[in-house]
């Protein structure tokens, strides 16, 4: 009897014991979990929001004290100046075997009008120049960066040695083939 009357509480199921939760219960519960995770997600973005705001600020107050400014953090245009193209040298290094060749084509940045008049004027002998430079190279010496500027420079002091003064600010390379 004792039995009977357990099993007929409310709350206890046919065994005897009780129930964990009642199916009502179980259905509240996704939508309480997925309020928790919205707002600690709106948490982090609010967080994050703060957070870049102050970044930004200082990497602004930063720039303008290292720059002295916006108008400071501007670069100037770099002055235009003339340019003489030379045509492609096609030239055999001086490898062992010899079995590989450069092909370089460049410009010539002139210091100006007068340079460029001058440049043009000599263009065969600055060729030549060139012509001696380039086949006494190896592709050892070339094929870095640190070569390629080496070769830059050595070409720039043979023709402005040529010109008599520095007319030649830069060379461009336009094609530089090794094989």
């Amino acid at each position: 009897m004792l039995l009977a009357l357990i099993a007929s509480e409310p709350g206890r199921g046919r065994t005897g014991h009780a129930e964990f939760a009642s199916p009502p219960a179980l259905a509240k519960l996704p939508v309480i979990l997925l309020a928790v995770i919205l707002l600690l997600i709106a948490g982090l973005a609010g967080g994050m929001f703060m957070i870049w705001g102050k970044l930004s600020a200082l990497s602004t107050l930063a720039a303008r004290e290292a720059g002295g400014g916006a108008e400071a953090g501007r670069a100037k245009p770099e002055e235009i100046k003339p340019v003489v193209s030379l045509d492609t040298f096609i030239v055999n290094l001086a490898d062992p075997g010899g079995s590989r060749y450069l092909r370089v084509t460049m410009d010539l940045e002139a210091e100006g009008k007068a340079a460029a008049d001058e440049i043009g004027k000599r263009v065969p002998q600055m060729r030549d120049a060139v012509l001696m430079i380039l086949p006494a190279k190896r592709y050892a010496d070339i094929s870095t960066l640190e070569g390629k500027t080496a070769l830059r420079e050595e070409i720039i002091g043979a023709l402005n040695g040529m010109l008599g003064s520095a007319a030649i600010s830069r060379i461009f390379f336009k094609e530089f083939v090794i094989q």
